[in-house]
């Protein structure tokens, strides 16, 4: 545990406490993310209920964010509690072995949410042990806190499997870069790279270009803080443009916009049909009609009509897709499908829940 770079983040009431307290707790966890952590640990010390459910709401903004896994504890009296850590988009509970109650959740805990998502922690100024055939069979992870070390940055060079020499380069000696954000592919800048600055690039995991105007290495972010952090370099098949797959921090732009591309010079009429952008733009259509009503609007009147009519008509149409789907017509269960998710995307909104929340838990399975 102690060889392995692990910052750990206490909240109150959602508020940071102690070293980085100065910080969002969201922000705070991006930069130990951005900077060498190979997880991190949230621990609530709310006492009362309303506190703690604004530490869970920091918690998700905290998943929402980061890049390593988070696993938190704290605050744990019940299998409720459990749940909500691991809603919240946590990697692991972690029960504190500290406290008598929290051994006593451990195997209906595991038997619930599997022992794979259920950590403990043991400080060496506990009192309460647990029994070691407990740990062995409901516990993932024993976390020994008195063995954490301070968080410290580190750069992690990235495995090269091609030399410079290798690319085929312009007469001024530079490699066109084009630049994408790794969960969109929305492509964000085009810059260039000399030898220096590629080298520079794979040794620090921030990219770095050469700029042309101020003959100069130039890393992305040093002034402004909007750093981009590798997570994929490829090269066309001729070798002579890079594409580059990178974690934004802010906007790429130098103008505030999140891609240097928005200036449209023509356009044709076409549907998108990528499958996430089409579900993020419906998804905002629906977010901004609760925000700004449209007489007339279906959407409008699912929000009026509240939850459980919103949950009535989300249980209509599964059970209308059901019925599609016992009938040989794929297109009914297009139809039927859509319908679902439309009126599933209604229930997001009005709870909070975004479309990164369901790929990132997706994506954990």
């Amino acid at each position: 545990m102690s060889e392995k770079n692990i910052p750990v983040i206490r909240l109150l009431a959602g508020k940071v406490q102690g070293e980085g307290a100065d910080k969002d707790a969201a922000v705070l966890a991006r930069y130990y993310s951005d900077n060498g952590a190979d997880e991190i640990l949230v621990f609530d010390l709310s006492d009362g209920d309303v506190d703690h459910d604004l530490s869970i709401g920091a918690l998700k903004e905290i998943c929402r964010t980061v890049e390593v896994p988070v696993k938190a504890g704290g605050r744990i009296k019940r299998l409720e509690d459990v749940k909500k850590i691991l809603y919240a988009g946590c990697e692991k509970a972690i029960l504190n072995y500290g406290r008598q109650e929290n051994i006593d959740l451990t195997e209906d805990a595991s038997k619930r949410f599997g022992k794979e998502k259920i950590a403990a922690c043991v400080d060496s100024s506990d009192v309460v042990s647990a029994p070691a055939a407990l740990i062995e069979e409901y516990v993932s992870e024993l976390i020994y806190l008195n063995e954490l070390v301070p968080f410290v940055e580190k750069i992690r060079p990235l495995s090269c499997n091609m030399e410079w020499s290798e690319f085929k380069l312009g007469p001024d000696g530079l490699v066109p870069v084009v630049v994408q954000d790794y969960r969109t592919d929305e492509v964000l800048m085009v810059a260039y790279m000399n030898e220096e600055a590629f080298h520079q690039t794979t040794r620090t995991g921030k990219m770095t270009y050469w700029s042309r105007s101020r003959q100069e290495l130039w890393v992305k972010g040093l002034t402004s803080g909007h750093y981009q952090y590798v997570k994929d370099l490829k090269v066309d098949c001729d070798c002579d443009t890079i594409l580059a797959k990178v974690s934004q921090t802010g906007a790429a732009c130098h103008t505030g916009n999140k891609s240097c591309f928005f200036h449209e010079i023509a356009k044709t009429d076409y549907k998108n049909t990528n499958p996430l952008k089409v579900f993020e733009d419906v998804y905002k259509v629906i977010a901004d009609r609760r925000i700004h009503p449209k007489e007339g609007s279906y959407t409008n009147y699912l929000f009026d009509k509240g939850i459980d009519k919103i949950l009535k008509k989300v249980g209509e149409e599964a059970t209308e897709l059901v019925i599609a789907a016992k009938n040989p017509d794929p297109e009914e269960i297009k139809y039927e499908m859509s319908d679902l998710l439309y009126h599933a995307m209604v229930l997001m909104v009005e709870r909070g829940v975004t479309w990164e929340d369901i790929t990132s838990e997706l994506a954990n399975r």
